[in-house]
């Protein structure tokens, strides 16, 4: 069709996008409910697959209604004493409406102003692909952005807040080069 929509509009057609979800890799209690999903708890679960649900900042839903089954992510643990980069994910399931928007007894995400047929915020499924060969730590990405330009366009150097924020195609793989070095 002219529009380019078609069945199949939701499977990746090869143009591959990269992404970055930020998890928080360590205990941390918020309304007495504990915030911690690190990429541990994602290994163990069924099928290694999670509903990425709780993104309460426009942005970031926006970020995550882009997205299409096939598109991967880099899995990175925040609120840790050395944040960075520890897996890679992918997309198994575009956005859809977020349940815990709808949930009133879930005081840390439900929304009154959200309904079914005007559902504010979006969740996607993301699957487990691997662990990477090492760590890589926000300094050191800090650090190499400095001199490296691939680095120098990449959200997470730039307004790092987003807890879901893609990655320019060049940073994904010289990130990935990263992995061989020691």
């Amino acid at each position: 069709s002219s529009t380019g929509m078609n069945s199949h509009s939701c499977v990746n057609d090869g143009n591959v996008q990269y992404f970055l979800f930020k998890s928080e890799g360590e205990s941390r209690l918020e309304d007495g409910i504990d915030m911690k999903y690190s990429v541990s708890d994602l290994e163990s679960e069924p099928d290694s697959t999670t509903i990425w649900d709780g993104v309460r900042n426009f942005s970031a839903r926006n970020v995550m209604r882009s997205m299409k089954t096939g598109d991967l992510g880099f899995f990175y643990h925040s609120n840790v004493k050395t944040p960075g980069i520890i897996a890679i994910v992918k997309v198994i399931e575009p956005a859809f409406p977020d349940p815990t928007q709808f949930d009133e007894t879930n005081s840390l995400y439900f929304d009154a102003k959200s309904t079914i047929d005007n559902p504010r915020w979006s969740a996607v499924k993301v699957q487990f692909v691997r662990r990477l060969k090492r760590f890589i730590s926000l300094k050191e990405l800090q650090n190499l952005s400095h001199s490296q330009h691939e680095l120098q366009q990449m959200p997470l150097l730039q307004r790092g807040r987003l807890s879901v924020q893609p990655v320019p195609e060049s940073a994904w793989h010289y990130i990935l080069a990263l992995e061989n070095n020691p």
